[in-house]
Parts: structure tokens; sequence; C-alpha cells
């Protein structure tokens, strides 16, 4: 997923920060850092809200998968990803978001993780990692995402911002991802990808980092519609501990994706994992 996050109207910038509490710099690991000391509320909030405040913090999510345009729900759908964050020493560095993310397809009465469907084996989505570098310029923040293996390393720039509005004492970030890019089958790789984090100030709610994300695009080859296309939707909020996590998908993750409980340690994991292979959701 590409992120980039531009400033909304001039009078909500002005009072970007208000009601918002950034967690205090002496938690920070690299509270002394000259990046972290220079960086504006607004990149501190996202930051701090998406990819935590030094620990390890975990998105979860569930929803399901709806045939289009009949609206007919197919699956569901558990996962989650993991994250971690680099500030880099330089006052003007980017900074640096290590995620690993899975999602598992669902049985739609049951819930229970699907294995097979018709015959044909059900592969989870499930991302080794992914690389989001954030900068600041003119205002907005850029979130380049780096991604796939050997070959098929690919960098998804972020060309367009992502708005934010102020709701109450808290904010509304809106990220929209529209894919095109080739497959190495000769196909062409075609989705949209919607994003809505809502970011409250921490301690006014039970939850205050939560998302909603939609996709638009084919189903996988294992489904057998490749002439259809589907709706995603899932729901998403952050947990700081596996403790934290939904029953049933800590129970999958403990069983078949014990790796993506944690996010690359740093830039020499995500190398090494560049050379490894591609996997469902890589696009190949």
């Amino acid at each position: 997923m590409g992120l980039s996050l531009i400033g909304c109207k001039e009078n909500n910038q002005n009072n970007l920060g208000e009601n918002m509490t950034v967690s205090d710099e002496r938690q920070h690991p690299w509270a002394e850092k000259a990046s972290y000391q220079n960086a504006p509320e607004v990149l501190k909030n996202w930051v701090d809200a998406r990819a935590g405040t030094g620990e390890s913090v975990h998105w979860v999510a569930d929803g399901a998968v709806y045939e289009y345009p009949s609206g007919k729900k197919l699956f569901g759908m558990i996962g989650f990803d993991s994250s971690t964050v680099i500030w880099p020493d330089e006052a003007d560095g980017k900074v640096i978001h290590l995620t690993r993310k899975t999602f598992a397809y669902t049985d739609p009465e049951s819930g229970e993780v699907l294995k097979e469907y018709n015959g044909q084996e059900v592969e989870p989505i499930a991302y080794p990692y992914q690389m989001i570098t954030y900068r600041l310029e003119n205002d907005r923040i850029y979130g380049d995402v780096e991604q796939g293996v050997g070959e098929r390393v690919q960098i998804i720039e972020s060309k367009d911002g992502i708005p934010y509005r102020k709701m109450g004492s808290g904010y509304i970030y809106n990220a929209q991802v529209y894919l095109d890019f080739p497959l190495p089958t000769g196909k062409q790789y075609q989705a949209w990808e919607n994003y809505d984090f809502f970011i409250q100030p921490e301690g006014s709610v039970d939850e205050p980092h939560q998302m909603a994300w939609q996709r638009y695009g084919a189903l996988p080859p294992w489904a057998g519609m490749p002439d259809k296309k589907a709706i995603i939707q899932l729901h998403s909020w952050r947990v700081e501990r596996h403790d934290e996590f939904p029953e049933k998908l800590l129970a999958w993750a403990k069983a078949d994706k014990p790796k993506w409980l944690n996010p690359p340690k740093d830039v020499a994991e995500v190398r090494a994992l560049q050379k490894g292979e591609a996997g469902a959701g890589w696009g190949r």
C-alpha cells in the first residue's frame, strides 16, 4: 500500500495537534534523534498511530468478500499486520515503517479458515514484508511502498496525498490506492483500494486507532471465477499485544503464520527477504 498525506484546509492545519495526544517523547527510543525532534506534529501523530512508538503494534481485521455487482457474500476474511518504525538520525531523513501482513479467507457461514475450495488449495494473502518510507515535502507526507522479491521487487510511489479531516477531537485520514501493473503471466494487475483511518486522542475512547478498508478487483485464481470482480470490506483496529488478538485469529496465526506475529526487525532483514520466494498477494 502506498501512503501519502496532504494537509487539509488551512484552518484545520492551524489547529493540527489540538486535542491530539502525541505520546510523551521521553517514551520514544528515538526522542533524541534530530528527525523526531524536527518532525511536525501531523507526522508524529500519523506515524505513532500507524506504526507505534518503539514496541511492535498490530492492526487486526475482520470482514468479508462480496461478489460484484450482486453483493453476494462469497467468503469471510480475517487478518492482521505487525508494524514497527525506524526514525533516522538525520533531521531531514525518511521515516521507515516496516510491516508484515497476512489475511486468510474464511467460510462465509462458519467463519472457519478455508484450506480448500472446490478442490483448489486456498492460499492466504501473505506479505513477508512491506517497507514504507515517509517523507515530508511541501506540507505533504508521502509513503512509498517497497515490496516483492527477486526481479519482482518494486516501489509503488506515493503520488497523491492523503487528505485528513478533523472530526470532533479526532482525525480521519484517507488513502486511495490505484494499482495497475503487469504480471509475469502477461496479464495486468488492476485494483482499487481505499483506507480510512480514524485516530482519536489517546485515552479519550477505549480504542483510539481504527480503520475501514475496501478493495475492488479480481478474485484469486483458486476461487474459479476469473471473470468476476469482488469487493473486500474490512474493519481493523490496533492492539499492542498478541493476547489482545481475537481468539480465532490468534490461533490461526500461531498455527499457520507465526512469523507474521512480529514485523521485520530491520532493513537488513528486508533485504534478505527480497531474495526469497513470492507469496500470495505479491502479484505473481
